[in-house]
């Protein structure tokens, strides 16, 4: 399999993977615009489908976690026709090469404890490349390393992500628009809930600083009800209504 790196230079012209056209594409590939000064690097499968890599220094990731001198994996996804050949392989190889040529103490990644969770990467997958724990949050996602350097101290995750919570009452959304998906899915759960009269509060982060304080270890999506965190798990407008228990 042959991969392409996506730049600033070829971003309008080649898909994503995750999203291969449309609105969703666009948000997506503006947020990776902004994103390339600052170090993300996005490789892809020549071939069309989902098979790719996003990484970046873990200073600039957009997640509550100290982890400076890292490299932190936003996504690693093979999915469909693409699973099973081996580019999970080839994909996080050229990470630790990349890593290793900067001269990182390593690779960290958000996981899952028990059964594989949406959006996170494959605890087992990680644990036979080498992965160790670093961290875990209350909610059960876990932060993952890979070190390169054996005297590096773990990265962790910081107070307000290892101890997920939000005030008040009702639902509470924070997303980013590092997902694609979001662009489509958070304006129609935004729908049902006024129309239902379900309480909602929908908070949109636009700048690393604040991704860096959120209170979850996910700022791609994480949803809350009642101060408690609820899923990482991207809602469509139906299992918003089933988790409010609605039926509609």
């Amino acid at each position: 399999m042959d991969y392409i790196r996506i730049t600033r230079e070829n971003i309008d012209k080649e898909h994503i993977c995750c999203a291969m056209s449309g609105k969703q594409s666009l948000a997506k590939k503006e947020w990776l615009k902004q994103r390339f000064d600052e170090g993300l690097v996005f490789y892809r499968s020549q071939e069309r489908g989902k098979c790719f890599i996003e990484y970046l220094p873990a200073e600039n990731a957009w997640v509550p976690i100290q982890a400076e001198g890292w490299l932190y994996i936003d996504c690693l996804w093979i999915a469909g026709a693409m699973k099973g050949h081996g580019y999970a392989n080839d994909l996080l190889e050229e990470c630790i090469r990349d890593a290793r040529a900067q001269g990182k103490k390593g690779l960290c990644i958000l996981s899952a404890e028990g059964r594989k969770r949406e959006f996170l990467a494959d605890p087992k997958f990680l644990a036979h490349k080498g992965f160790a724990l670093a961290d875990t949050s209350d909610c059960g996602i876990t932060l993952m390393y890979l070190p390169l350097d054996p005297a590096a101290a773990p990265p962790q995750f910081r107070e307000c992500a290892r101890h997920p919570m939000t005030q008040g009452e009702g639902f509470v959304l924070y997303y980013t628009d590092q997902c694609p998906f979001t662009y489509y899915w958070v304006p129609r759960v935004q729908e049902v809930a006024k129309e239902h009269g379900i309480p909602l509060k929908v908070i949109h982060i636009t700048d690393r600083e604040t991704a860096q304080n959120a209170p979850a270890p996910v700022t791609t999506y994480a949803l809350f009800r009642d101060g408690k965190f609820l899923t990482q798990s991207i809602q469509s407008d139906k299992k918003f209504l089933a988790l409010a228990g609605v039926r509609d």
